[in-house]
């Protein structure tokens, strides 16, 4: 090892001297990436962020790596996802103490996944620090990537979400938010590779590394202009219902027919324009005992509207071979069209072990929770000749599963019921996760929600109408149908995933020599 190297080594490590201030530096760097998301969309941090994790990583040994990553996935999910206590405990009837500790299970288990992803950057990388440097990018997108899919996935908190609002934003349709998530991770090395080579004297390549580096965030807004989809001028009225049910009620059948009554209500106004939405679930009994409920909405719909509704659906499928439930949604009036769930909620939507868990507390046995999952492939739904295509919940926040439907669809449409979260930041990541998918495709995104927010996302991200949360009212306002495709949606995450490989085999030591 170099002179130079053994300099570095000693002037940039005092975090690894000392295991408490490392572990404390660590969870704070993870809490941090919280701080960049709604709402307090502060997305400046999140190089700092990677920075903190770098100085705190780089100089360990590489079988300290495992647990570095853990510490940092345990700052994240505990501060940006501990949400789901709510739901466990107070929509759950499960006690205090139970509910604390499955939620510390799920941040733990979360944070496996940084975990894994440090421990793959360490057997990489060995202990060369250029190697480290250029690896952490691939092995961090890697890791959220497989985070997005594995065991159902969880594609929530991606660094990039944060840009909806960001310089980084206009690359959302080229790149989708694992590019821009890359990048964010590319600047924080960059970040701490000047400051290394400011120590070692080397300050023309630190000012070049630098000058790469901020090319994005300059170039960022000026390619937010370019409009990569065609927006029709064909006005469409629209108007969505928010009916901000307790969910204590929510499925209490001596409250089923109130919450009816409570739609029809909101809707008495409204049911001359064109698209109405109601949000998940909105009629809270199955499509095959809603017959009357549905023959009458098709009698107040005026000849060109069509009403589209959350409602569960319970009847044979032959690609199950038995009866089922389905989360889904359907068009009423002039229009057509069913969708079923298909990514579905672990524990909210169905039990993965159910034999063995049901039964053993309340959480377990959540009402509607062995819905089963929807086919693939589902065509969008059609109003007034417009192809719109659904996610319910959960499902808007895969990217790539997002991106591909798009393409047949001339606007996209999400519905769910966030009440299951009160009025933690959980409700307000979802809405903004929505608002990048909307970016990602250049389709006007209209999101219809039980308690909030329910809104209308125009092409570019950008809200134009809304409701506040934790109130019963009616949005109206106008949407427009969009063609063509961005450059996302043809080739979803595989550009950026394919760099990452390709970097992980340019950062081999037969290439990259052990200094």
């Amino acid at each position: 090892m170099s002179n130079n190297e053994t300099k570095a080594r000693t002037t940039d490590t005092p975090l690894s001297e000392n295991r408490w201030l490392l572990a404390v530096t660590l969870v704070a760097a993870g809490a941090l990436q919280t701080l960049t998301f709604s709402p307090f969309h502060w997305w400046w941090l999140g190089p700092v962020s990677i920075v903190l994790i770098l100085l705190a990583c780089v100089p360990l040994a590489s079988r300290k790596l495992f647990r570095a990553g853990w510490l940092t996935g345990l700052g994240l999910f505990g501060s940006g996802a501990s949400w789901v206590y709510i739901s466990i405990s107070e929509h759950g009837n499960t006690s205090i103490p139970i509910s604390i500790l499955l939620t510390s299970l799920f941040v733990a288990g979360l944070a496996l996944f940084h975990a894994l992803a440090f421990w793959g950057w360490g057997k990489l990388a060995k202990e060369s620090r250029v190697r480290r440097l250029l690896l952490f990018p691939a092995v961090w997108i890697l890791g959220d990537w497989v985070r997005g899919w594995l065991l159902t996935g969880f594609p929530w908190l991606y660094l990039g979400t944060a840009h909806v609002d960001g310089p980084l934003g206009g690359f959302a349709p080229v790149v989708g938010v694992h590019g821009i998530t890359f990048w964010i991770t590319v600047s924080g090395v960059a970040l701490y590779a000047c400051w290394w080579l400011g120590l070692n004297r080397r300050a023309g390549a630190a000012a070049l590394v630098a000058i790469v580096a901020l090319l994005p965030w300059v170039s960022g807004p000026l390619v937010a202009k370019i409009e990569w989809t065609t927006v029709s001028d064909k006005t469409i009225t629209f108007a969505s219902m928010q009916g901000n049910i307790p969910q204590q009620i929510k499925w209490d059948p001596d409250f089923l027919r109130d919450q009816i009554v409570v739609y029809l209500g909101l809707t008495e106004n409204e049911w001359d324009t064109d698209l109405i939405l109601w949000p998940e679930t909105a009629i809270p009994i199955p499509q095959d005992s809603a017959g009357k409920i549905i023959e009458h909405i098709s009698e107040q719909l005026g000849d060109n509207s069509t009403l589209i509704t959350g409602i569960p659906w319970y009847g044979f499928s032959n690609r199950i071979e038995d009866f089922t439930f389905h989360n889904s949604i359907m068009a009423i009036g002039n229009g057509e069209g069913m969708y079923h769930k298909q990514k579905l909620v672990p524990f909210g939507e169905y039990v993965p072990l159910q034999q063995w868990l049901r039964g053993l507390i309340g959480f377990f046995d959540l009402p509607m929770s062995s819905f089963s999952r929807g086919p693939a492939n589902q065509s969008p739904l059609m109003a007034n000749g417009n192809r719109i295509m659904p996610f319910i919940c959960y499902e808007v926040a895969y990217p790539d599963f997002v991106a591909h439907n798009a393409r047949n669809a001339d606007m996209l449409l999400t519905i769910s019921n966030d009440g299951w979260f009160g009025d933690s930041i959980g409700p307000l990541q979802h809405l903004q996760i929505a608002r990048m998918r909307a970016l990602e495709t250049g389709r006007y995104m209209l999101r219809g929600t039980n308690n909030g927010m329910t809104v209308i996302i125009d092409q570019h991200g950008q809200i134009t109408e809304a409701i506040p949360q934790f109130t019963r009212d009616t949005l109206r306002g106008e949407v427009f149908a969009a063609s063509g495709n961005t450059p996302y949606m043809l080739s979803g995450s595989w550009p950026v995933l394919t760099l990452a490989l390709i970097l992980i085999v340019f950062a081999r030591e037969r290439i990259i020599p052990r200094p």
